[in-house]
Parts: structure tokens; C-alpha cells; sequence
């Protein structure tokens, strides 16, 4: 009874080493596969550029070579002198709507790529994004530099010529460690369209009073149609400085980059790999085991309350009989 019984719990007792050993092994595996690198300490994971407003804004359009003066119908940019003397401005000629009318059939759309990285080389990678930029003429448009040394963080948005863009947007994928990237491209053709209609619009409308102040009238009327002058120019004046973003001159596509400071990726070593499976095979296993337990115990318990019936089942139906 002694030596059969002896073999049945050795044997117990290797299947559950053996199924330690294989767990073990496994889970040592996935940390291999899953995970080579530790996580960096300083890394940032926010977009900083979604909490900051008013930044400026970038367009491009397929077709270049226009001057930013035909943006601006009647000379729209300044209050004009002929308005301050009591003249009607000059009609804009009819070759400056007919390019109008050309520069609102072209698309313009704002195109924009966000880049975050980690560096554990704060100051050569920051000189090496400045480089990139002097080197494809682009543009420095906003920058912000925070946290002190070993959790800095720079935050810029570089404008870049349309030809350009692509050529760059790979160049800084080299800078740090990339951790996250996208491209999007928004249509504003329609709001590009829509800002020359409404400049239009005033000019004729202060062409018409202009045409007023030529009558005969009162001082107050005259007095009122300066206050609308004054408007309407202010008004053109607000339209031309929206509508010098789409200039050819001021054409870019927005880069917006953030550098964070952190600490280098280091290779976990074995030891450390070995000493993590450990823990976490012993734990799960010893979990593994006590369910096991429940099991058998409940698996048990049933059999005994069957073997319990059975017999009461055996002694009813003796007295039965």
C-alpha cells in the first residue's frame, strides 16, 4: 500500500513542477516578444498644441505666382486718402476681378503635420530640428520652451514651403525617438471664396457712398456717411489681413513638433526578465492550484452526498419492502 502510493504522489508532485516549469517558460517568452525597452520616466503623451489657441494659420494652394496686392481690391489694406479727403476712390480695374475670379477657382486647403518625440539628448536634437528647418527654408512661427534640465520639454510650429513639406516631415522623423505622427489636410477653398465675395461686396458698397458724399446735404448726413466710410474700410482692412494668409508670399504648410526630454531606453537583462516570469508564474500558479483545490474538494463533497443518498435510497426501499 506504502510504495503505490508513495509513486502516485511523486508522480503528483513532478506534474506540477513539469506545469511550473512550462508556465515559467512561456511567460518568460512573452516578456522577450511583447517588450524589449523599459519606458522613459520624462515621456509626455499629450498633445500640447491641443490646448494652445490663436496659433497661426498656414495655407497652400495648387496654383502660385500671385501677388499679394491682388488680394486686396481698391487698395482694402489701408483707409484710403481719396475716403479721408471726401473723393470717391478710383473703380477697381476690370483685369483685378478677372484675376479674382481666377484666384477663387484655385483649391487652398491647410495642411498640417503633428510630430511628438523623445530625446535623451535634449540640446543636440533641438539643434538638429533647427537645422533641418534653416536647411529647407522653413519658417519658426511659435515656440515654447519649458521644465528644467532632464524634463524639458519644446514645443514649435514651423512653416514650410507646400514643395517642401514632405521631404521635411520625413527629415524630422530621424530627430529623438517618434512616438506619435499625423498628417491632415483641410479643404478652405469655400472660406477662401467666401472672403473674397465679402470683400467685393464692401467695395461696392463703399463705392455707392462715396457717390453720396458728392450730393447735396446736411452736415449730420455727412457726418453719418464718414462714420460708415470709416466702417466699411475697417472692415476691409480686417478681410485683407485674412486674406494675406492665403498670399503666395505667406503660402506654407504647418509642421507643429514637440520635443520631450527622458531618460534613454535601457534593455532589460535577463536577470531581471527571469526574476519578473518568477514572481508572476508563482503567483498565477498558486492561484491556478487553489482553484484546482475547490475543484477537487467540491468534486469530492458531491460524491459523497451522491454515496449518502444512495444508501438512504438502499435503506428505504428495505423498509419498503
Amino acid at each position: 500500500m506504502n510504495k503505490p502510493f508513495k509513486q502516485r504522489l511523486s508522480r503528483i508532485i513532478l506534474w506540477f513542477v513539469v506545469g511550473f516549469i512550462v508556465l515559467f517558460l512561456l511567460r518568460l517568452l512573452y516578456g522577450y516578444i511583447t517588450s524589449k525597452e523599459t519606458l522613459e520616466p520624462g515621456e509626455q503623451g499629450s498633445n500640447y498644441f491641443g490646448n494652445v489657441g490663436n496659433l497661426r494659420k498656414n495655407y497652400a494652394s495648387e496654383q502660385q505666382g500671385f501677388r499679394k496686392s491682388d488680394f486686396i481690391l481698391g487698395g482694402a489694406a489701408e483707409p484710403s486718402s481719396s475716403a479721408k479727403s471726401g473723393s470717391p476712390p478710383p473703380t477697381p480695374p476690370a483685369k483685378n476681378l478677372q484675376a479674382q475670379a481666377e484666384r477663387a477657382s484655385s483649391q487652398k486647403y491647410e495642411k498640417t503635420a503633428s510630430v511628438r518625440s523623445v530625446t535623451s539628448d535634449f540640446e543636440k536634437d533641438e539643434a538638429l530640428l533647427r537645422r533641418a528647418a534653416k536647411k529647407m527654408n522653413a519658417l519658426i512661427q511659435y515656440e515654447q520652451s519649458l521644465g528644467n534640465k532632464g524634463y524639458r520639454e519644446l514645443h514649435v510650429v514651423i512653416g514650410v514651403n507646400p514643395m517642401l513639406f514632405d521631404s521635411f516631415y520625413v527629415a524630422i522623423q530621424a530627430i529623438g525617438r517618434i512616438k506619435a505622427k499625423d498628417i491632415s489636410k483641410v479643404d478652405k477653398t469655400n472660406e477662401y471664396r467666401q472672403l473674397n465675395a465679402k470683400i467685393v461686396s464692401l467695395q461696392k458698397n463703399l463705392t455707392s457712398i462715396n457717390e453720396l458724399k458728392s450730393r447735396a446735404g446736411q452736415i449730420s448726413d455727412y457726418i453719418q456717411l464718414h462714420d460708415k466710410i470709416l466702417e466699411l474700410e475697417r472692415q476691409m482692412q480686417e478681410l485683407g489681413v485674412e486674406l494675406g494668409n492665403f498670399d503666395a508670399e505667406n503660402e506654407f504648410c504647418s509642421v507643429r513638433f514637440s520635443l520631450y526630454e527622458g531618460e534613454a531606453a535601457r534593455e532589460i537583462g535577463f536577470a531581471q526578465r527571469v526574476k519578473t516570469a518568477f514572481e508572476w508564474t508563482a503567483q498565477y500558479y498558486a492561484i491556478l492550484i487553489f482553484i484546482l483545490c475547490g475543484i477537487v474538494a467540491t468534486s469530492f463533497l458531491m460524491l459523497l452526498i451522491i454515496e449518502k443518498l444512495k444508501i438512504l435510497q438502499a435503506i428505504t426501499k428495505r423498509f419498503e419492502n
